[in-house]
């Protein structure tokens, strides 16, 4: 379940709370937004010497009396702390800790938010040699292996990097990209990722991967291109996510994940069986990560659906996301209940479900629809 509002712990009495503990367990959502929330926070309590444990899981964990318990992105009522993702700059600030600005805005970008207002932010970006320009928000300075590999937008060229170096080729780009050649290149992605199958909504969520914020004291070559790496790899492999936003040298295995992560969802998406219905979009494919159907339907959602909501079936497991809160979390909660060995978790708008591998994946679909009238 999700944090409404109503429930957040305000930043500075989290980080009383945190300041005082004796041990802190951070338990965080599998996405994102969430996993460099915690990293933000468990650095600033490593600069604290406060000892802390963070786990990317919805299951709750076993704890000593004295522990601190603290979800972000996640709602749970034995908890001690619960945590908007978009809270985390603000709670360490309060801890009299300055956040890490790759990190922070890398969390920022997963979350689909803006730092305009956050001014310190800014200017500790700037300061870290962070700096906007023309181009594409990837990870890698092999712009093939970003292009083919990166989540944040569906084209031909997706899981393909084949194709994505022969449409590079077509360029005729110079051994080193100015800023003419990033904007040949921004041009191919949005030309391709909003053409052939592609719906209107995919105009506005090209923009992602477009008008980077270079890092070059990052890990990662931009900050869009970090924080795809860590929506990825926090559903492909969630400690190896944690310990990138922690600041571990990890890198090489964050991408392995991240390119295992864009090849399953890129091609379950081209490979699904589709339906349409009131307000859903449905589609079936063979995966049965929970982490993985979400990002297929997002990238459905973005890039090929017609309706706002996408339901992706896999065997198993399925995930429901949306353009906006939608209560989803609720709505597969809901359809679990009518599912054998079925349970659901998630937020307003991406919520997961698994269930028994024999179900039929038209059931599901019907279960849904069912809670959806």
């Amino acid at each position: 379940m999700s944090v409404s509002p109503a429930e957040q712990t305000p930043a500075a009495d989290a980080a009383a709370t945190l300041r005082e503990a004796t041990f802190v367990r951070l338990r965080v959502h599998g996405s994102g937004a969430a996993v460099a929330a915690a990293g933000v926070i468990g650095r600033a309590l490593r600069t604290l010497d406060v000892p802390f444990r963070i786990r990317a899981t919805d299951a709750p964990d076993t704890v000593a009396h004295d522990d601190v318990v603290a979800v972000v992105g996640l709602s749970d009522a034995d908890a001690d702390l619960e945590l908007d993702p978009n809270d985390a700059v603000s709670v360490v600030r309060e801890l009299g800790v300055d956040p890490d600005p790759a990190v922070a805005l890398a969390g920022l970008h997963a979350a689909g938010e803006s730092p305009d207002d956050d001014t310190d932010l800014a200017d500790a970006a700037a300061d870290a040699g962070v700096e906007a320009g023309p181009g594409v928000a990837v990870p890698t300075g092999d712009l093939a292996d970003g292009l083919a590999h990166s989540t944040l937008v569906h084209a031909p060229f997706s899981a393909d990097r084949e194709r994505a170096q022969a449409d590079l080729a077509e360029l005729s780009l110079p051994a080193e990209l100015d800023a003419d050649a990033r904007r040949r290149v921004a041009s191919l992605v949005a030309i391709d990722a909003t053409s052939g199958e592609a719906t209107a909504r995919a105009a506005t969520a090209v923009e992602r991967v477009l008008g980077p914020e270079v890092t070059p004291n990052g890990p990662f070559e931009t900050v869009g291109g970090f924080a795809d790496v860590l929506d990825a790899t926090v559903r492909e492999s969630p400690g190896t996510a944690v310990a990138l936003a922690l600041g571990h040298d990890v890198r090489d295995a964050a991408l392995d994940a991240w390119r295992d992560h864009a090849q399953a969802t890129h091609a379950a998406l081209r490979e699904a069986t589709t339906g349409r219905y009131e307000s859903l979009y449905a589609l079936s494919c063979d995966l049965s990560s929970p982490g993985r159907l979400a990002t297929v339907a997002r990238l459905a959602r973005d890039f090929r659906s017609p309706e706002p909501t996408v339901l992706a079936v896999g065997v198993g497991a399925a995930a429901l996301v949306s353009t906006g809160p939608a209560g989803l979390d609720e709505e597969l909660a809901a359809a679990a209940s009518d599912l054998p060995a079925a349970s659901a978790t998630g937020s307003p708008s991406e919520a997961t479900m698994t269930f028994d591998s024999a179900a039929e994946p038209s059931d599901v679909v019907a279960a849904v629809r069912e809670v959806r009238r």
